[in-house]
């Protein structure tokens, strides 16, 4: 169970969504249940009947900013742009007035340190360093680059999910009109705290009817942050996955959240983490007696089979990547061979996989 090959699953590729479910809580939902190891196939609307009265649903209300920026090199060279860490760009801005941070670059020839890049209207960023795959970027502008971005930035989409990479003239453009959609599609219902370059994309299932008809049958919510970062995403590299090393992400769990959670804890409710997002920062922040700490810094837990949770009693999730740590982490919180399974059914059954795909509720 430690080695990457043992999460490696066929999936067509016709199965990776490309856009979301035209109505969000109509997507498809897996449940498994882990004691009777029986799978069930319904809508993300039914949710509601799964869920019990006295249930605490905790979500990550992360809001993705636009953080892909399009330019070219002092040569004239097509450069892209990723912002990978926006909270420690904030931090950075905070500190010395200018927005740097860690980014990714993808260009024919890698700028070389002290490179300026235009990208887009009125951005200009200098190249500091590299340090092996990551780039260290300095924006110029002060606060107003924040302005420049949320103008000029594109929504860092995952790479499987293909965009017409032309942007063309003017706002009716397909490429354009795309972009407007996934600014609203790659957002959660509660997403307000500025920070991700990634959705957790579990909680994109939601509406707001859902979560009243929750709140009616007596489910509370609580919300966390974990800014999503590119942490999450980085391949892994190694043979055997303990010699794994998962990048830092930012998280907020407030002393109001973690009451409400040691609360329900201590009445004998269910905590259900929406996304492994919400689990990582959840256990993270939980001590070995199941009393969950607020806080705030940098969640680096990297969850794998043999992990013994203390926190989280049941998860809703999406289908992850072949040989990704989100797959180990719900393989940890079920089973390794009961998970791909259950993948090859969600496969047979043509569910729609990863960021805009379907869902499962493992309880």
């Amino acid at each position: 169970m430690y080695n990457l090959s043992d999460y490696r699953y066929n999936l067509p590729e016709s199965l990776i969504a490309q856009t979301p479910c035209e109505h969000r809580s109509l997507s498809r939902l897996m449940h498994l249940d882990r004691r009777s190891h029986d799978i069930s196939h319904r809508r993300f609307l039914d949710i509601a009947d799964l869920l019990r009265p006295g249930d605490l649903l905790v979500v990550n209300d992360t809001r993705v900013v636009p953080a892909r920026l399009l330019g070219h090199k002092p040569t004239g060279g097509r450069v892209e742009v990723l912002i990978i860490d926006y909270a420690a760009g904030m931090k950075h801005l905070a500190d010395t007035g200018r927005f740097q941070c860690d980014c990714l670059i993808r260009a024919s020839r890698r700028p070389e340190p002290g490179t300026v890049l235009e990208l887009g209207q009125d951005i200009t960023a200098t190249v500091i360093e590299h340090r092996d795959r990551i780039s260290v970027v300095c924006f110029n502008g002060g606060n107003d680059f924040l302005f420049r971005l949320k103008k000029s930035g594109k929504m860092p989409l995952p790479p499987y999910i293909k965009r017409d990479q032309n942007p063309g003239q003017g706002a009716g453009t397909p490429a354009q009109m795309d972009e407007q959609k996934d600014r609203q599609d790659y957002q959660t219902v509660y997403a307000t705290a500025e920070g991700a370059v990634a959705a957790p994309t579990a909680g994109l299932h939601f509406t707001e009817d859902l979560l009243a008809a929750l709140s009616a049958k007596g489910v509370d919510v609580v919300r966390i942050t974990l800014h999503v970062g590119y942490g999450t995403f980085v391949p892994v590299r190694v043979k055997d996955i303990r010699d794994h090393q998962i990048h830092s992400e930012y998280f907020i769990v407030d002393e109001q959240a973690a009451e409400k959670i040691n609360r329900a804890r201590g009445a004998g409710c269910r905590v259900i983490a929406v996304g492994t997002t919400a689990v990582r920062t959840l256990e993270f922040c939980t001590d070995a007696c199941g009393r969950i700490s607020a806080g705030q810094g940098r969640c680096d837990l990297f969850i794998y089979p043999g992990y013994r949770f203390k926190c989280v009693d049941a998860i809703i999730t999406n289908f992850h990547l072949p040989e990704s740590t989100l797959l180990m982490l719900i393989s940890a919180f079920y089973d390794r061979e009961r998970i791909l399974d259950a993948y090859k059914v969600a496969v047979d059954e043509k569910y729609r996989f990863f960021s805009y795909g379907d869902a499962m509720f493992i309880e």
